[in-house]
Formats: structure tokens, C-alpha cells, sequence
């Protein structure tokens, strides 16, 4: 089932065994959560500030998202909030300690030093739920398994309670006054250190559920009001399709040879064109626009046909769906499938829904069809993601016509797909890579994977080293060559941000600290290319003034 177990783990089991099965024995997964408040993306933001910096810590939280929005921002100004005060709480320590054995792993958030062997156990808790943590196991195991492995002593637990500050903007509130109001707030609550004194017993009802978890066979359901919350609520309850179920062995990303990919961009700036490049492709065209380009296409739309007197209607996205089952049979010698354009396809779906449920708009049956056309599209998405073939790309249009404000008030103008945030949000969590096609003003083509909290994009393809490359499909390909270098070797070009699977590495050597300012401070990365030849420039016009 698994080599060992964590705390984690075995307060899943208590809470509901048949979630634990789901999660840790069939290894199911569920699409990222994008909600700005997902508290373990907030978590881990906040440990990575207290452990390194401010800047860091709030460049992996927009990082964590394919989409940023007002939302983001204003989450961003509480970590800005938090992070300096924790910081100045805890200056020195071990951050993020891992500690195993054959049998348990954990990872504690902070050890701080009373003496050579003695230390202190702190433990962050983004919460305003204190009293529920106070009866937790947690602690006690870690103290346990902490003196047994690392054979040192823990004198002291506690809960470090960062309090949660959620107020909601008014109708009539602006923007800037809303955000002055969250500030006000923020300074109204103050952080809450709590010591835990130690309890045997609860280590020991923690062995008792590992003991469980050993010769459990039926995994039972265990239906709570925690059910709402659980990521497992359909596919439990219902029996529908949201997971994705990978494999369980472990593969190196040089076995890994589909592709899958979300380009997006601008008209005429060689979205399709780059995809004909592709070996034997085909494309699966909703908006019509394949003259320049000589890859085979299926129309995607609405088809209509007469028989005597009787019209019957065939929607478009009946005729993509039977397109994908026809792939599925893989009777072609086909090897890039693309799907022209998503957002067609989208509100393809949307009307064949409507159609079904026999309404005009969502918001007529708002207690159902949202729902059911966002599970119609998602379902047909997955069918096309695990179709296959080589290469399964799907291309959208640029939306730049929506702002975003900043916490100082000005606005920024938001670079994304033509899609609904949370739509282009679950696409891009089903995908390797997000491409973003650009054309300038002397007619350059290019692609670009560059991100922030103003342009959408992201990925999982690891060593990419280039933010910018010509709009080619040798190029788009060479990125994914990139990735499958060994992680040593692009560490050994370009320092990188440490990620929580390097930290056990480090903080392992307890007392060898030199290492830490090797990553700590890196050499410049040679990324910005375009610095050197600007800052002459701006030198001039100072002596102009």
C-alpha cells in the first residue's frame, strides 16, 4: 500500500476511512483547487516567507495559480502582513525539519535551540479554528518520533496561530477602500503562541490508528458535514467521473512521451500554423479558419439536415464528441490531434446542455445546469487528454480586455485565455505546458512561457531554462528535450528556488549551516538577456536632466 506513514496520513483515516482508501490506496487525484484561499497553497506560501523572504514567498503563491485575480491580490496583502511579524517572532531555527525511519516520516515547521541537544517545537497554523488544533495529535508524535530518531530532546510544543482575517466588499465599496478596510482589520488581531504540554496518550491513539489502518479490509464511508469539503464528494456519493487515476509506478519524464499542450494568443500570431508543423495532425476546426494552413480538419459545428418535411439539428459539439470516440478506436495513423478553438467548443457544449435541460440560460436552473454543463465539458476534455496519440494540443484566442487593480489602486491588464478563469484554470491543471503565441511590431514570431500575476500560464515541465523561443514546432519540441535533463545538471547551470522536495536534504545536516548560502545566494541567473543593452539608456537621459 505504502512504505510509511505520517500524520497526515493516519488523520485522514480518522476522519473518514473510505477517503483515506481513495486518496493513499487507489492513489486517485482530483484537478488542482484554484480558489485563492486554498489553505494548503496559503500554508506553504507562509512557511516558505518565515524560512527565506517576503519576495519568495509571494512570488510561489502567484506561481501556484494559472490565473490570478483581485482575489489573489488581496490574500497576497495578508501573507505581506504576516510574514515580516512571524519573522521577527522567529529569527533563527531549523525550518521545515524532515525526520523518518522505516516506518514514519514527518516534517517539522521549526526547531529552535535551548542547547546543544535540547530544542523547542513550533508548529504554524494559518487558523482561526485554535481549539481544534489544541486536541490534535500532532505535536505529541512529532516529539515522540522526533527524540526517537533524530535522538534529540524536545523541551517544549507549540501552535503558532496565525488568525484569518475574511471580510466581504460591499456592493457599492470601491476597490481601494475595500482593501484600506482589510488592512484595518489585519491590525485589529495579533498572532497567538500556545504551548502543548506533552501527552502519551495521545501518541498512543495515534499507533492505535496505524494499527487500524494495517488490518483494515472495508474502508467504510464515514458521512459527516465534512463531506462538502471533501475533494472525493462526487465520485463518492454520486459515482461520476471527476478523478484522474495515474499510474502507480513510478516513471522517469524520458518515458513520458505524450504531449499535451494549451496554446494561446492573439489572431495571426501563429497558433494554428505552428501546430501544422506537427507530425500527421489533425485538427478538429470550429471557427472555420484552416485556408493557410494543410493539415486535415473535421468542421466542428451545428449540422443540419431536411428529410421530407423534417429538419433535424446535429449539435457541434455531438459531432466533437463523436470524433473523439472515433480517435479513441485508434483505426488512423494519426499523431497530433488539435482542438480549434476551446472556447467554440465551450459554448458548444453549453448549448447542446441547454438543449437537453430545455432552458435558455444556467441561471434558469441555477441549482443544476452550471453544474452539468461544467461536468459535460470536463468529462469530454479528459476523454481528449487520454486519447492515444503523440500530441493533443488544444488553442485559444488572447483576451486582453479585462483589469485587475493593484493593492496601491492602479490597474493592470490581464493577459489570458478567451475563457472563463475557472474553465481555463481546470484546462491548464490537464495539460504539460501553457504557450502564449506574440507577434511584434517588425513581424517576429514568437512563444512564450513566461507567468505572473497578471499573465496567464504555468506548467510542470521541469529545467526549462528558456522564457522565449521562435514560433516553431522544433522549438516547442526542444522545450520538452529541455525538460527531461537531469535535475543536477540544471542545478548546476541555473541555481534555482529550493522546493519542499529538496528541503529534507538540507535541514537533515543540522549542524554543517555553511551549506545553506549556497542556495540562499545564488549566482545571477543569465536570464535577463535584455538588462545590459537598456541601462546605458536610462544612463543618458540622467545626464540629459
Amino acid at each position: 500500500m505504502f512504505d510509511k506513514i505520517h500524520f497526515s496520513t493516519a488523520q485522514c483515516y480518522d476522519n473518514c476511512p473510505h477517503q483515506f482508501y481513495l486518496r493513499y490506496v487507489l492513489g486517485l487525484e482530483t484537478l488542482p483547487d484554484c480558489d485563492p484561499q486554498n489553505p494548503l497553497i496559503l500554508g506553504t506560501a507562509l512557511h516558505r516567507g518565515v524560512e527565506t523572504d517576503l519576495e519568495t514567498a509571494i512570488d510561489e503563491y502567484y506561481n501556484s495559480y494559472p490565473v490570478i485575480t483581485d482575489l489573489h491580490i488581496e490574500e497576497a496583502m495578508k501573507l505581506e502582513h504576516w510574514i515580516p511579524k512571524l519573522k521577527e517572532l522567529f529569527p533563527e531555527g531549523l525550518h521545515e525539519l524532515s525526520f523518518s525511519n522505516p516506518y514514519y516520516m514527518g516534517t517539522a515547521d521549526l526547531l529552535v535551540s535551548v542547547d546543544d541537544k535540547t530544542y523547542d517545537l513550533y508548529d504554524f497554523k494559518y487558523s482561526n479554528n485554535i481549539e481544534h488544533y489544541l486536541e490534535s495529535e500532532q505535536l505529541h508524535v512529532y516529539k515522540h518520533y522526533l527524540e526517537w530518531i533524530k535522538g534529540i530532546h524536545i523541551r517544549k510544543m507549540y501552535f503558532v496561530f496565525i488568525p484569518k482575517v475574511r471580510i466581504r466588499q460591499g456592493q457599492k465599496e470601491r476597490q481601494f477602500d475595500f482593501r484600506k478596510r482589510i488592512m484595518q482589520e489585519l491590525e485589529k488581531v495579533y498572532i497567538k503562541i500556545l504551548e502543548v504540554p506533552f501527552d502519551q496518550t495521545k501518541v498512543d491513539d495515534f499507533h492505535h490508528t496505524c494499527m487500524k489502518i494495517a488490518t483494515d479490509r472495508s474502508f467504510k464511508r464515514n458521512n459527516t458535514k465534512l463531506c462538502d469539503w471533501c475533494e472525493f464528494k462526487d465520485y463518492c456519493k454520486k459515482g461520476q467521473d471527476y478523478m484522474i487515476l495515474p499510474s502507480t509506478e513510478r516513471r522517469s519524464s524520458q518515458e513520458i512521451t505524450k504531449k499535451k499542450i494549451f496554446i494561446y494568443g492573439q489572431s495571426f500570431s501563429g497558433k494554428t500554423t505552428v501546430c501544422d508543423d506537427a507530425p500527421n495532425p489533425l485538427n478538429l476546426n470550429t471557427d472555420g479558419n484552416i485556408e493557410f494552413v494543410t493539415m486535415p480538419y473535421i468542421h466542428i459545428g451545428d449540422k443540419v439536415t431536411t428529410e421530407g418535411r423534417v429538419t433535424k439539428k446535429m449539435f457541434g459539439w455531438e459531432i466533437l464528441k463523436e470524433a473523439i470516440k472515433e480517435l479513441q478506436k485508434k483505426d488512423n495513423e494519426f499523431q497530433t490531434i488539435i482542438i480549434d478553438l476551446i472556447e467554440d467548443a465551450y459554448e458548444m457544449c453549453r448549448l447542446y446542455m441547454y438543449d437537453k435541460l430545455g432552458i435558455e440560460h444556467e441561471s434558469d436552473d441555477a441549482f443544476r445546469a452550471w453544474d452539468k454543463v461544467r461536468t459535460e465539458f470536463f468529462s469530454t476534455m479528459r476523454e481528449f487528454f487520454n486519447l492515444p496519440y503523440d500530441n493533443l494540443i488544444v488553442i485559444s484566442k488572447e483576451d486582453m480586455s479585462r483589469d485587475i487593480t493593484k493593492k496601491s489602486g492602479s490597474k493592470i491588464t490581464q493577459v489570458k485565455p478567451s475563457l472563463q478563469d475557472k474553465i481555463a484554470g481546470k484546462l491548464a491543471g490537464m495539460v504539460d505546458i501553457v504557450v502564449r503565441t506574440t507577434v511584434s511590431d517588425d513581424g517576429s514570431y514568437t512563444m512564450n512561457f513566461k507567468t505572473d500575476e497578471f499573465v496567464f500560464g504555468g506548467g510542470r515541465l521541469k529545467g526549462v531554462r528558456a522564457t522565449t523561443i521562435p514560433t516553431s514546432w522544433e522549438s516547442l519540441m526542444q522545450v520538452y528535450e529541455d525538460a527531461k535533463n537531469p535535475v543536477a545538471e540544471v542545478k548546476e547551470e541555473t541555481p534555482r528556488r529550493r522546493t519542499k522536495k529538496d528541503e529534507p536534504i538540507q535541514v537533515e545536516i543540522v549542524e554543517e549551516t555553511p551549506v545553506e548560502p549556497e542556495v540562499d545566494e545564488p549566482e545571477p541567473e543569465p536570464v535577463q538577456t535584455e538588462e545590459p543593452e537598456e541601462k546605458p539608456v536610462r544612463r543618458r537621459r540622467v545626464r540629459r536632466s
